[in-house]
């Protein structure tokens, strides 16, 4: 039997790396574990994980980060959603907003009510019973108050930073916990000739660093994973056919907008992420409709203030590794697999990939039984996702051009047809207690991007019209007072959590 885990190597910096050395170092301060972590200055990072999702700020309130200091240090704005303009067809533009629509009534959720308002003629558009798509419309934003007594849900949000700040936040954060950061390129790994579990690794200048427990954080090439103990990896570009991206940032705006836009393009989508002291842009888009010199050329023709740099181009295959955890190596960030960034899912995985591994942690043994239910639990956790990212290609009317044609043709997924056939019928959405994407997510994009049901929940007729109609109107009311208590997003910012750099000059 193998010698109790000890010491943890993990082999790859960037916000991957940097978040498992964090959260290692959180949990295991103290004890008889080590960390440590080799990266290579010559080696660099994908970065373009800029816009976050809400489970973001458990991660940081578990590790016991300060908020304001977080967002001072990765130069981060507010996030409300994302806005998607010309993705259901040329002109349209729609919401998806973090936060649920209104309130549940009669143990169903809101949208059934809101169907049966607009099944009788009435006019209240669904996104104003939610307080997150009223507040991003003007530009405002505040976090909620412990003093806050609406009836309302909670407003929901998340961030947008500056991927690379955040990592080096995360250094410092680990390093003062007891994690040891190694300069170095990896140029061999040996393995162990008994079971071919990997018992050590050797960097560029002869230096060998022996381990336990090995955490793949070397992105897309997968160096562990992949080039040494073969995992394989399950391609998904039949149902998400981009494959490459161009990334850009461009300078500040001159007022930045709570919310993530993506804009639906000729072969793929443009990003914009708007933060304190500048602003990420970024095509992806499918290679076999568009070249990476036009991509570049258009993309650059599209910012809204001059670029900083030139387009740097990415290239990836979207789909998953067979096995995320094999041996004693487990395989995190790109290294695991690749969803487009288009719902900002990137560094939410790597952070349920670490909470998964922190409850299955090795002690004597490497538990097969325990490896398998944390690979289908990876697994579960992927194609959900790739559900969701593929509703949105999928519900178009586009078929402008060859790409949005080769979008309609896309056979859909099992799990995705028997959810859509669902909600066509009668608007239901049942999600599981564990799915990232809850009721509100799928109804926005179904509904943002013209997919209406035939039928809504029978209980949503127990309220007599006048009724619902009362009840309708106090809730749009509370969201609309909700949202006038609200500063501007940069007034926010400037008075509550400016950079340094940051601090003079936003306009109110």
């Amino acid at each position: 039997m193998r010698d109790k885990v000890r010491k943890i190597v993990i082999v790859g910096g960037g916000t991957a790396g940097w978040m498992a050395a964090a959260a290692c170092s959180k949990f295991l301060q103290g004890s008889e574990y080590s960390i440590e972590l080799v990266e290579s200055d010559e080696i660099g990072t994908v970065g373009v994980g800029e816009a976050t999702i809400p489970p973001l700020l458990l991660f940081n309130r578990t590790l016991g980060i300060d908020e304001v200091e977080f967002i001072r240090a990765t130069q981060a704005s507010f996030k409300l959603g994302i806005e998607f303009v010309d993705w259901t067809r040329l002109g349209h533009t729609y919401f998806h907003p973090f936060g649920t629509f209104g309130v549940e009534m009669h143990g169903i959720h809101f949208h059934h009510f809101w169907l049966r308002h607009l099944a009788a003629g009435g006019t209240f558009t669904h996104d104003e019973f939610n307080s997150c798509t009223m507040a991003a419309k003007v530009g405002r934003f505040a976090r909620p108050l412990p003093t806050d007594r609406s009836p309302l849900p909670p407003i929901g949000y998340a961030y947008h930073f500056d991927a690379g700040l955040y990592a080096r936040f995360l250094r410092q954060y680990a390093e003062a916990r007891g994690a040891k950061r190694h300069e170095g390129r990896v140029v061999d790994v040996q393995l162990s000739a008994e079971d071919g579990f990997i018992k050590a690794i050797t960097l560029s200048d002869g230096r060998t660093i022996p381990g336990d427990f090995f955490i793949d954080c070397s992105g897309f090439r997968g160096l562990l994973i992949e080039q040494t103990l073969h995992a394989g990896y399950e391609d998904w570009r039949q149902w998400l056919p981009c494959d490459r991206a161009m990334a850009v940032p461009c300078e500040r705006l001159e007022s930045t907008t709570p919310y993530t836009r993506s804009t639906a393009r000729e072969a793929g989508w443009q990003w914009r992420i708007p933060l304190q002291h500048r602003t990420g842009n970024g095509y992806v888009y499918c290679s076999e409709f568009l070249s990476d010199d036009e991509a570049a050329k258009l993309l650059l023709s599209r910012l809204d203030a001059t670029p900083r740099a030139d387009p740097r181009p990415l290239r990836f295959i979207t789909g998953r590794r067979k096995e995320v955890w094999k041996k004693n190596c487990v395989a995190l960030g790109l290294a695991s697999g690749f969803l487009e960034p288009l719902e900002s899912t990137s560094i939410h995985l790597i952070q349920t990939a670490i909470a998964r591994l922190m409850s299955l942690f090795p002690g004597q043994h490497f538990d097969p039984a325990a490896i398998a239910k944390y690979n289908a639990l990876a697994q579960v956790e992927m194609e959900e996702i790739r559900d969701f990212l593929l509703l949105h290609y999928k519900a178009t009317e586009r078929t402008d051009t060859p790409f949005w044609r080769h979008c309609q043709a896309i056979k859909l997924t099992d799990s995705l047809e028997q959810r859509w056939e669902m909600y066509r019928q009668n608007a239901h959405l049942v999600v599981a207690p564990h799915e990232l994407f809850k009721e509100s997510s799928w109804f926005a994009v179904f509904t943002g991007q013209g997919v209406s049901p035939k039928a809504y929940h029978p209980f949503a007729d127990l309220p007599s019209d006048a009724e619902l109609k009362r009840r309708l109107e106090l809730i749009r009311g509370d969201v609309e007072k909700r949202m006038q208590s609200f500063p501007t997003h940069d007034a926010y910012i400037r008075e509550q959590c400016a950079a340094p750099s940051a601090a003079q000059g936003a306009p109110a």
